[in-house]
């Protein structure tokens, strides 16, 4: 099973269109094809994230939708202990928390809209960064 780390981009995205590679990632998680990697700093983040007026009211989900799809993504994901950070190594420090979690879950791919943002660390780590699109295009050859 691939085990990734989804930027909070792409909960957003997949929650806000049923229509993208976003949510086609959001339905293979729910269907134990890929296995998301998180820590307790990023849940916490997709907790706050997906909790704004904006996000709810583009989706229709009340805070108990949230919460709900919050739960399941939990049980579904698999949690990890962040034993070494290396900060900083990004130009936005709200991304560190995702970078962490990709490398101290030694993760198959960190997932995320912006590739830029990720591509120099990933580099200096190892780390494979895609898309939504570009992985799913993967998991489908």
């Amino acid at each position: 099973m691939l085990r990734v780390v989804l930027d909070t981009s792409v909960l957003v995205a997949g929650l806000r269109s049923k229509q993208g590679a976003s949510n086609a990632l959001l339905v293979l998680v729910a269907e134990q094809e890929i296995k998301p990697l998180v820590t307790t700093s990023l849940f916490l983040e997709y907790e706050e994230v997906l909790l704004r007026a904006e996000h709810r009211l583009v989706t229709g989900m009340s805070e108990a939708d949230v919460a709900g799809f919050l739960a399941a993504l939990a049980s579904a994901s698999e949690g990890v202990e962040v034993h070494f950070q290396w900060r900083p190594q990004l130009s936005d420090p709200a991304d560190e928390m995702v970078l962490e979690a990709a490398i101290n879950g030694h993760a198959d791919a960190l997932v995320t809209h912006n590739i830029a943002d990720f591509a120099e660390a990933a580099r200096r780590f190892g780390l494979r960064v895609v898309t939504p699109g570009d992985l799913l295009k993967e998991l489908k050859t």
